[in-house]
């Protein structure tokens, strides 16, 4: 039968091995020293893996983390080895047991995005607080569906109108001071004008900024007679009282709008004064507008010689080159991209937008794809307006009376006029010579 100091020794020359029985085993007594005729036994190093694990630095943040194991450890007494007091060992941690980085960094403290795809329970955006749904249509029998169903059955927008809210949202790109767009065309009749205010109410119902566009016709412009007429001033009147204007409501007494908030200033009716409105005038006419619009259309005239011209081209960041769906009206339209090359516009030219304006579903014998292709190969981009009955009536506009087709080509054109929006005020204006 072996003595008690057998037993201790043996007990610290090995670990023990798991009982069956769920009862705690006593507490070792301690030791003197060895029997007579063995060999002591030795402990591990403190930090050697026998004696010791890494230790979860979450786990004891908590409280739960698992004691160390030492030799001769029973965790189901919970008592220490004989002559050794459990506690960290002396000197620093070795690399494998240093606490992970980053793991009590709070998320929104100083903490990034988490990486491994978990959502960010911190985050209170919008993407993350509301559930995905569809875009309610907008027309056809999507729309009238999800209307009769109370909205309840909701099938989403269609193709239609997933592309007009494109175009909506260039439409409405920003714009950081004044954009000056000129409409031009040497040849009369061909909607320069209804171009004009079309465009211009285009960019006012939909955009939250101010729109306005002058009437720069020296043969009695026809501009104000487009919209409804609030006022008989005329941009005469408003140089006159330049010195006076101050604010936005003072320049408001000066011109009519629009159902769709589109502003006019009309030109003076009497052609005898129209004349004497010069270059210096238009360049002391959009200075003053600039100031209070963001989008500033001018309706031009016929003649390209006259004095105000040479303002308009000088000041204007693009244009757009109207043109009828006829030979004459291409070759007019030509004509002036031709006359605009040789004054030293060519960098005015690359930056229009001409426009095929009364396209008919049957347009004879006029090929307009290469019509299309001529003017596509000189200007930034070409654009064909449909032919519709409210414009051929030659009175007052109203969006809401134009046929689909129409709408939807002159939001195109108004995107593809914003997509410049971005070189606003980049031009390299010419310096105005001394009379």
């Amino acid at each position: 039968m072996e003595s008690r100091d057998d037993a201790g020794a043996e007990r610290e020359g090995a670990a023990p091995a798991p009982e069956s029985s769920g009862a705690a085993s006593p507490a070792a007594e301690p030791t003197t020293g060895p029997a007579s005729g063995e060999t002591p036994a030795v402990a591990g190093p403190p930090d050697s893996p026998d004696t010791t694990r890494r230790v979860d630095t979450a786990e004891a943040a908590r409280g739960d983390a698992a004691q160390p194991r030492h030799a001769a450890f029973d965790p189901r007494a919970g008592a220490a080895p004989t002559g050794r007091v459990p506690g960290p060992p002396p000197g620093p941690a070795p690399a494998d047991r240093a606490p992970v980085s980053g793991r009590f960094t709070t998320p929104g403290r100083g903490a990034g995005a988490p990486s491994n795809g978990v959502p960010n329970t911190y985050d209170l955006s919008s993407a993350q607080l509301l559930r995905p749904s569809k875009r309610p249509p907008q027309t056809g029998w999507r729309r009238a569906l999800f209307v009769g169903s109370g909205g309840l059955v909701n099938p989403g927008e269609s193709v239609g109108d997933a592309a007009r809210r494109e175009l909506i949202a260039r439409v409405n790109q920003p714009l950081h001071g004044c954009y000056k767009i000129a409409m031009l065309s040497l040849k009369g009749g061909v909607g320069k004008t209804t171009m004009t205010t079309t465009l211009g109410s285009t960019f006012a119902s939909l955009r939250g900024d101010r729109v306005i566009a002058v009437d720069a016709n020296p043969d009695r412009g026809t501009l104000s007679q487009k919209i409804p007429l609030e006022t008989t001033a005329t941009v005469r009147h408003l140089l006159r009282d330049a010195n006076r204007v101050r604010r936005y409501s003072d320049v408001r007494a000066y011109t009519s709008q629009g159902p769709s908030r589109l502003e006019i200033l009309a030109s003076e009716q009497d052609p005898a004064v129209s004349e004497a409105f010069s270059e210096v005038d238009y360049r002391r006419t959009v200075t003053l507008l600039e100031h209070f619009y963001n989008v500033v259309l001018t309706d031009c005239g016929t003649g390209l010689m006259h004095s105000a011209m040479k303002g308009v081209l000088d000041v204007a960041d693009s244009l757009l080159i109207v043109s009828s769906a006829s030979i004459d009206g291409a070759r007019s339209a030509s004509a002036t991209l031709d006359w605009l090359d040789a004054h030293g516009y060519r960098d005015l030219v690359s930056r229009s937008v001409a426009v095929i304006n009364y396209v008919r579903r049957s347009s004879g014998n006029v090929d307009l794809d290469r019509v299309s292709d001529h003017f596509a190969a000189r200007c930034r981009a070409v654009v064909r307006l449909p032919f519709d009955p409210h414009l051929e009536e030659g009175a007052e506009i109203e969006l809401d009376k134009l046929a689909s087709r129409t709408r939807a080509a002159l939001l195109e054109l108004a995107a593809t006029v914003a997509d410049d929006f971005g070189r606003a005020g980049s031009r390299v204006r010419r310096p105005v010579l001394p009379r």
